[in-house]
């Protein structure tokens, strides 16, 4: 279970601009499609943090073409990832800016499109915004969790006109 969140969730059915937090990252990267290999791409990342003694946190992100998945590691246990071994890759990451959609229900490639259309939409409303990049998953919820308890989001870099 979860002890610590990397930002606050945006609730489903809301769109907002947040900023994510600089931190560090645990990467596990694919060849095929998200939704055909997340177990593949869960599996390395579950290994290091078991072998390193690293506690869980939420969200975890997901690039969709390639799969790629992202477990975010506490600040507190920032000194327990340090080397890539396994299949996994330790990353930093800068702070962003992004444009997030709350979703409620199944982690399925149609209801990440359904979303991502939504988003991608608003986003190209917002005067003076652009979108930076690739829409991403970030979910919040373990695969034990009930298909409609799950919560995620869809997000997307921005940057603004005075950016």
């Amino acid at each position: 279970m979860a002890n610590e969140s990397a930002f606050p969730e945006t609730e489903p059915g809301q769109i907002e601009l947040k900023v994510l937090p600089a931190g560090k990252l645990l990467e596990s990267r694919g060849t095929g499609s998200y939704f055909e290999d997340s177990g593949g791409l869960f599996r390395p990342l579950f290994n290091y943090i078991q072998s390193h003694e690293i506690s869980m946190t939420t969200p975890v992100e997901a690039r969709i073409e390639p799969g790629v998945m992202y477990f975010w590691v506490g600040a507190s246990q920032e000194d327990k990832a340090t080397a890539n071994e396994g299949g996994v890759r330790v990353i930093e990451i800068p702070e962003r800016k992004v444009a997030a959609i709350g979703l409620r229900g199944a982690y399925t490639r149609s209801n990440f499109e359904e979303a991502r259309t939504v988003l991608l939409e608003w986003v190209s409303g917002q005067p003076g915004l652009s979108v930076v990049g690739e829409p991403w998953a970030v979910y919040w919820n373990g695969p034990m969790t009930p298909w409609f308890l799950k919560r995620s989001e869809v997000q997307v870099a921005v940057k603004s006109a005075a950016d």
